[in-house]
């Protein structure tokens, strides 16, 4: 439930994709922290589908097989993914290289490019309906209010603004339902396996106050935005990638291949060839074709391998050979931005100091002060057999229960609840202010000591919330805890959502007919 267990990216996502879809942003800007495949555009939504730029379709000279002739681009598991979709999504892709200045990849690749990300979007949305991960128009309504309020915009100018730049309103509200359901299944499938100890945050405290002066500032944790000098201020970078994935399981001989197919794209990245381009037609990464852009986030939030890799390089430089679990990564810093001088090559980079957490406007620093609630729920969550409706009904019963005096919101959470604050009676503790997803803690708020509040759904499932008392308290310490425990989160959620995708790739029924179609072609050739 809290947001140091299970910390939700939606806020950073949605933003982002408001920011380059409307708002003219530059690349410092682009999708915050997501590497997900299915994104049908990152930075900016998947632009609209105008009916030019159609790749060329297969040779004449192709074998017409009966898996060619149905119209069949790929069988994934139980789904069809048709050429039609194919051809739809690829003239969509190549308006949006267009619209970034990318050189568009050969009709080949480019739609081997658009089919992969099928595959992945396919996927992703059967595990999430098999998990019972479904996003209404209320939950999108919300998300729209929360980034034009974001963007000190009405939904009305966030409307114009995005239709401005060339994405329709409903292909902009169909990527936030994407953003939405792809993020609760991260949670659902991820995010409770990652666990940070308390020698963790010890461990990142230290060396941050050791970097830092002796004190930890919490300057790591701030949200990427807008850097007015180029000295001061948290660092944040802009990482482009062009990856070689190496299967799992594949032959030495194999992998000494693919490491030489990425000591070349290097090489070229650093003759000067245009990254993007290179991203688009070789990468096997999800973001290939938005030219290898994976967006921007303060400096601690990448990943450590990319981190000790491309944290000491300026804008435009390209960082040595990373390999990795998936495979070898070409990483190139697009725009580095606050702080102050990198380290030298080979030190371990760290956030520079920003204003310390707690302080005024002067920098001085004091005493963090918030009102912390009290408060218990009772979870019902939703699943392939619990929808929605079944569980905001079962919640309902309850509480006519409890407020009818028939029995207490503690016996009612043991029996009912499926928290593992169930055997406490559902006691959450003291909460402070953003340990709680928002629409939990905009619920909570609401209520005064006492009361139930009526079924509240939230990324986890339908809750009933119950406030026992609230006290004002010095947190300071603990928001630094708290701080360095996202920044630990966040290096270590996305590279382990990526390994679950590979993991869920690797098991499902996957028939390429498009690929086998190619390699049809060249024997006939």
């Amino acid at each position: 439930m809290r947001r140091f267990q299970n910390q939700r990216r939606l806020s950073g996502n949605v933003l982002a994709l408001t920011l380059c879809a409307g708002l003219a942003c530059a690349p410092a800007f682009a999708q915050q922290g997501s590497q997900r495949p299915a994104t049908p555009a990152a930075p900016a939504p998947a632009a609209s589908k105008p009916g030019s730029q159609q790749p060329a379709p297969a040779p004449a000279a192709a074998p017409q097989g009966e898996q060619f002739v149905d119209g069949i681009a790929a069988v994934v598991n139980k789904d069809v993914i048709t050429l039609r979709e194919v051809r739809d999504e690829s003239r969509q892709a190549v308006t949006d290289l267009q619209r970034r200045g990318i050189q568009v990849p050969d009709a080949e690749t480019l739609q081997r490019q658009v089919l992969q990300r099928l595959i992945m979007d396919r996927l992703e949305r059967q595990e999430a309906d098999r998990l019972g991960i479904r996003v209404d128009n209320a939950q999108v309504d919300q998300a729209v209010t929360m980034v034009a309020t974001r963007n000190k915009l009405t939904v009305d100018q966030l409307r114009a603004e995005v239709q401005k730049s060339g994405v329709s309103w409903e292909e902009y509200r169909r990527t936030l339902r994407d953003e939405i359901r792809m993020d609760r299944l991260r949670q659902r499938t991820v995010d409770s396996s990652i666990v940070i100890t308390d020698a963790d945050v010890d461990a990142f405290l230290k060396d941050q106050a050791r970097s830092q002066g002796g004190q930890f500032t919490g300057a790591a944790a701030a949200p990427s935005q807008p850097q007015a000098a180029a000295s001061g201020g948290p660092v944040s970078l802009t990482l482009a990638q062009i990856l070689v994935r190496v299967p799992e399981g594949s032959s030495p001989e194999a992998i000494a291949a693919l490491r030489k197919k990425a000591e070349d794209l290097l090489a070229r990245a650093r003759k000067g060839e245009d990254f993007g381009s290179l991203a688009a037609a070789s990468s096997d990464g999800p973001e290939a074709l938005q030219g290898g852009q994976m967006g921007t986030r303060p400096l601690d939030g990448w990943p450590d391998l990319f981190i000790r890799a491309a944290g000491s390089l300026q804008g435009g430089q390209v960082a040595d050979l990373v390999q990795s679990g998936n495979g070898f990564h070409i990483l190139k810093v697009v725009q580095r931005s606050g702080g102050s001088a990198p380290q030298a090559p080979g030190q371990q980079p760290v956030a520079q100091p920003g204003a310390p957490f707690g302080a005024d406007t002067q920098g001085r620093q004091g005493p963090v002060r918030v009102t912390q609630t009290h408060a218990r729920h009772i979870l019902i969550k939703t699943s392939a057999v619990m929808s929605d409706q079944q569980a905001r009904d079962r919640l309902e019963q309850v509480r006519q229960r409890i407020v009818a005096g028939g029995t207490s919101f503690e016996a009612m959470a043991r029996q009912y609840s499926q928290d593992g604050t169930a055997p406490q009676g559902g006691d959450l503790g003291w909460v402070n202010p953003g340990d709680m997803v928002p629409t939990f803690e905009a619920a909570m708020n609401a209520l005064d000591a006492k009361q139930i509040s009526q079924p509240v759904q939230s990324p986890f499932g339908w809750h009933l919330i119950q406030v026992l008392e609230r006290r004002e308290q010095d947190v300071t310490d603990e928001m630094h805890r708290l701080q360095a425990r996202q920044i630990l989160f966040e290096r270590r959620a996305g590279p382990a959502f990526e390994d679950w995708l590979e993991t869920l790739r690797g098991q499902a029924y996957i028939d390429n007919r498009l690929e086998k179609r190619d390699t049809m072609e060249q024997r006939y050739r």
